[in-house]
């Protein structure tokens, strides 16, 4: 099989790859193809997945291009992981939403909002060529903000396109291992939106053991959800959120943390991705060595402002190892091309798994995958609180299609003025103001 990654002179690449080399299976992907429009990341990250398959025999070959064309065609795969605008532009979202006062994290808020501007439209015209070039493909989607980018492409792809995150995978393993079962045996009762869900059961042989996790305050405070968001609030809440409902449930004291850092997480990663592919300019420097030092950091500062806030420490090494998105994407190609059934959390197009959302809504929830796709298993109502949130969310990203479709700077503002986390109208107009100034590419947004 071929798998073509777009973006692939991403830093997160390697991981994909290192999947790959682990499956010797008859059918497994033989040929990788990474495309990206900076031909100096994509030889450095080519560097590392040559280090990496040094020793594996039948590893898949690697080739990199800059012809989108060139990239696409035969492929049987689609991975998209594309970061318009770059970290710099991560950056200056995260900064332009803190001067007024709101979140600017990358996918949730002000800073997701403008991440999905910038990104819907190159999103749409890379579903169109795909559609035209490789028409039988599968799309994985992992571009941010996965859910909205998923359901953007969907409008042109249908169900072959499906969108997937490390966040309820590494959830759902953690809450798993603190109860003692087997993640890869239990049922994982999980729903919402991408980065807006909640587990709500983990069943194994049938039986729910969260309820005993939710009773047991000591063992609450032993994993990473159950330190951030304190076992107080869970009790309550009845169900374990997804970490970036911290961002929700905890907007002030967030947006204080990350106003009074020294840095924000897009510039952070924008200096140190800097430093490593600039490092890896020298031929003689250690390819593998040198990303996997910088995954380290980067894995280990992971939502440390949240963490600070919830005094809840350093990250611990169990939890470091509990995603896996590369997993995810490897699983679901092998349920699809070799028809290996399996379950996973993934984001597609809701049918009738959520009740209150419409059809074509893209949902964050468990899927049974198969040689036919990913299919959506109906989930029990959500109570009134966690549903108000996913309406509203919801509605915000339909405000961002039609404003990537249209170029109405109107549907912007509303887009931003209907987030829970803009308090204000009118600084839903500043936003849209200022993000059009750092970001040359909104330029689009000039209709009424």
């Amino acid at each position: 099989m071929k798998l073509t990654i777009l973006g692939g002179g991403g830093f997160r690449v390697p991981l994909v790859y290192g999947a790959l080399l682990g499956d010797h299976a008859e059918g497994r992907v033989s040929r990788v193809t990474l495309y990206d429009t900076d031909a100096d990341r994509l030889t450095a990250v080519a560097r590392v997945l040559a280090e990496q398959a040094e020793g594996v025999a039948d590893a898949p070959v690697v080739v990199a291009t800059t012809e989108l064309d060139e990239a696409l065609r035969g492929a049987d795969f689609v991975f998209s992981a594309i970061r318009v605008g770059g970290l710099a532009g991560r950056a200056a979202d995260e900064r332009v939403a803190l001067d007024l006062g709101v979140l600017g994290q990358e996918t949730v808020g002000a800073g997701g909002i403008a991440y999905g501007l910038r990104t819907v439209p190159v999103a749409v015209e890379l579903a169109r060529r795909i559609a035209r070039l490789a028409p039988h493909a599968w799309v994985i989607n992992f571009t941010n903000p996965a859910g909205l980018v998923t359901e953007a492409m969907s409008r042109h792809l249908g169900d072959r396109v499906v969108g997937i995150c490390d966040s309820p995978v590494g959830l759902g393993r953690r809450v798993a291992r603190v109860l003692g079962a087997d993640p890869d045996r239990a049922w994982i009762d999980y729903a919402g939106l991408n980065h807006l869900g909640w587990l709500r059961g983990l069943y194994v042989d049938g039986r729910d053991e969260l309820p005993r996790l939710l009773a047991d305050p000591a063992l609450l405070g032993s994993f990473e959800e159950g330190r951030l968001f304190g076992a107080e609030l869970l009790q309550s809440l009845g169900a374990i959120p997804n970490e970036y409902l911290h961002y929700y449930y905890f907007n002030r004291e967030a947006v204080r943390a990350y106003q009074e850092t020294e840095q924000t997480r897009g510039a952070f990663l924008h200096d140190q991705q800097q430093g490593f592919y600039a490092r890896l300019r020298d031929p003689a420097a250690p390819a593998l060595a040198t990303w996997d030092r910088t995954r380290s950091e980067r894995e280990a500062t992971y939502m440390a402002e949240n963490r600070d806030v919830a005094g809840a420490g350093e990250r611990e090494e169990s939890d470091l190892g509990s995603g896996g998105y590369e997993q995810v994407a490897l699983a679901l190609m092998r349920a699809i091309a070799r028809n290996e059934r399996t379950s996973l959390i993934l984001n597609v197009r809701n049918r009738t798994a959520l009740a209150a959302l419409d059809a074509e809504a893209v949902v964050e929830a468990p899927c049974l995958v198969d040689a036919n796709g990913a299919h959506p298993v109906a989930a029990s109502p959500l109570p009134y609180d966690a549903m108000a949130l996913v309406t509203a969310v919801k509605a915000v990203e339909r405000a961002v299609l039609e404003a990537a479709e249209s170029g109405s700077r109107a549907a912007a503002v509303r887009a931003f003025a209907l987030h829970p986390l803009v308090d204000s109208v009118s600084v839903a107009h500043r936003l849209v103001e200022r993000y059009m100034e750092v970001h040359p590419g909104l330029a689009y947004l000039s209709g009424p």
